[in-house]
């Protein structure tokens, strides 16, 4: 008895183009380092209606902000924390002066939209790094903004209060 081999549409379209097929994934593209000419890695963070431009290159761990040092721009501790996040994860604390210019929203806003460039540029400054901040989801811009308000309401979704007599 014979036996037959059913070629499915996809294995002859590869064993026609003379490639090899093969069952494997594919293999992850290697990314490289992107850094300027002072040694500097530069991304864009945002949260809510902020936007934070980043620079990040080695140093001992100064953060300035528009400025200002990181605990005058950012006196409570959680904003502080929330920043600090990305260099914990990556066990860089300390290891790296950022220089920050962040504008829009409030300062929970600005806060999220720091770590997010923060972690942005560490990437293009090590981008072995990406695995650990992908799984924190540092490199996940949180697209939730507020919704607009709508004309004959008090707010985007609140009515007035209802009267029934």
């Amino acid at each position: 008895m014979a036996t037959q081999t059913i070629e499915t549409p996809m294995a002859g379209l590869v064993k026609a183009a003379g490639l090899k097929q093969t069952s494997e994934p594919a293999a992850t593209p290697v990314r490289e380092r992107q850094v300027d000419a002072k040694g500097r890695a530069y991304a864009t963070g945002k949260r809510k209606n902020a936007v934070a431009r980043v620079w990040v290159m080695r140093g001992n761990g100064k953060i300035t902000v528009n400025g200002r040092a990181l605990e005058v721009y950012f006196a409570r501790p959680t904003q502080r924390m929330i920043i600090a996040q990305a260099f914990e994860v990556t066990n860089r604390v300390d290891q790296f002066d950022v220089t920050i210019s962040v504008s829009g929203g409030g300062l929970s806003g600005q806060a999220g939209a720091v770590r997010h460039g923060i972690s942005k540029a560490l990437t293009l400054y090590e981008p072995e790094l990406r695995t650990a901040l992908k799984k924190e989801g540092f490199l996940t811009r949180d697209s939730r903004v507020v919704e607009r308000k709508k004309y004959g309401k008090p707010g985007a979704r609140r009515s007035f209060q209802f009267s029934k007599r």
